[in-house]
């Protein structure tokens, strides 16, 4: 009688009921992660599977990964919004994700960074706020949002960037209290953020990038000169330094990294896709956007070889870095219908599950 219900309590416990588990993970997992969502509502025990790191480990390492990309933008309203897109699907369309922290939701110089399988909002601003060192995570799995450990410093428009497993929160604005040439890295294993300085550090960050393993950080041009330098940052030996001024002379732009490829957005005179020769030391002109496609300000996010081009109401335009052709100078590429808004886009990234 005791085996039985032994034998009982083992099935009820499997999670595909006559297989081991080992072999149910093996089919479970490969089901694509649009339907994850159904997947959790079977029963708790595939609830908790979906949820846990044990799955998200098991599809990355086995190429199973699906990118999605995740949009953080401001509406009319002047309150932030986040939106999810599956750019696989044959329906493409921007998703609203729902219960953005209310606390956060006017702040302004937010830092948006994606780590493993969450993203980060980071400090922030108001009108009437001074900076925070307030940290929001968001589970893509359980697709929910919750406090995360708060930043050593407060800080308001500052560079935020995800490297070797952390995160950088570089420069920006703080209080008076705070020292404006610092950086913060955060350890999600052990939950803590380690504050640091020096002196190279610059505050008045106004686009940040990583490219062969070291962050890049781009100031704005000062009000007496229209020079325009960056900084970057070495995490082998822990130091920083100015970037090379041919490098820095054609970033004017959004940016974004291909296969260790700098690519830039000029929208000085519509929109024009630029690339960074390392070798040669120079910048090459790709190729021009249609104006009927592009709505600027544009944000850039790459997946694979191929590079999302996200402005005004959420308008996106795709181009394919290996199979776009350039006719007479204009880029062939696809579209994503926008949305029937005026949302500036703040910030994108790119998760995998």
């Amino acid at each position: 009688m005791e085996e039985r219900i032994l034998q009982l309590e083992d099935r009820q416990t499997q999670l595909i009921s006559g297989l081991p588990d080992d072999i149910a993970l093996f089919c479970l997992a490969r089901v694509p992660r649009k339907y994850h969502t159904v997947l959790k509502c079977v029963c708790r025990r595939w609830r908790d599977l979906v949820c846990s790191q044990e799955w998200y480990a098991y599809r990355k390492q086995h190429n199973l990964s699906e990118t999605w990309i995740y949009a953080l933008c401001r509406d009319k309203f002047e309150q932030m919004c986040c939106y999810v897109l599956d750019p696989d699907s044959s329906r493409r369309y921007w998703k609203l994700i729902q219960g953005l922290p209310p606390r956060c939701l006017k702040r302004k110089g937010v830092g948006f960074e994606a780590l493993g399988k969450k993203l980060y909002l980071l400090g922030g601003c108001g009108w009437s706020e001074d900076a925070t060192d307030e940290a929001y995570c968001f589970d893509i799995s359980r697709n929910s949002w919750s406090e995360a450990a708060s930043m050593s410093t407060a800080r308001c428009y500052f560079a935020c960037q995800a490297l070797d497993g952390k995160i950088y929160a570089i420069g920006g604005l703080g209080s008076k209290s705070c020292d404006p040439h610092s950086w913060d890295t955060y350890d999600p294993h052990t939950n803590i953020w380690e504050l640091h300085s020096d002196s190279n550090v610059i505050y008045d960050v106004e686009d940040s990038i990583v490219l062969d393993g070291k962050i890049y950080i781009r100031c704005g041009a000062s009000v007496v000169s229209s020079h325009v330098y960056a900084v970057l940052y070495d995490p082998l030996n822990g130091t920083w330094q100015h970037a090379d001024a041919d490098m820095v002379s054609g970033w004017h732009g959004p940016a974004v990294v291909v296969d260790g490829t700098l690519y830039v957005l000029d929208q000085s005179s519509g929109t024009r896709l630029m690339m960074w020769r390392k070798n040669e030391r120079d910048w090459l002109a790709v190729g021009r956007l249609s104006q009927l496609l592009t709505r600027p300000p544009c944000r850039l996010v790459a997946i694979g070889k191929k590079i999302f081009i996200i402005g005004k109401g959420l308008s996106t335009v795709v181009f394919d870095i290996e199979k776009s052709k350039n006719m007479e100078g204009v880029m062939i590429s696809s579209s994503i219908p926008r949305l029937n808004s005026e949302d500036d886009v703040i910030s994108c990234r790119a998760l995998a599950l």
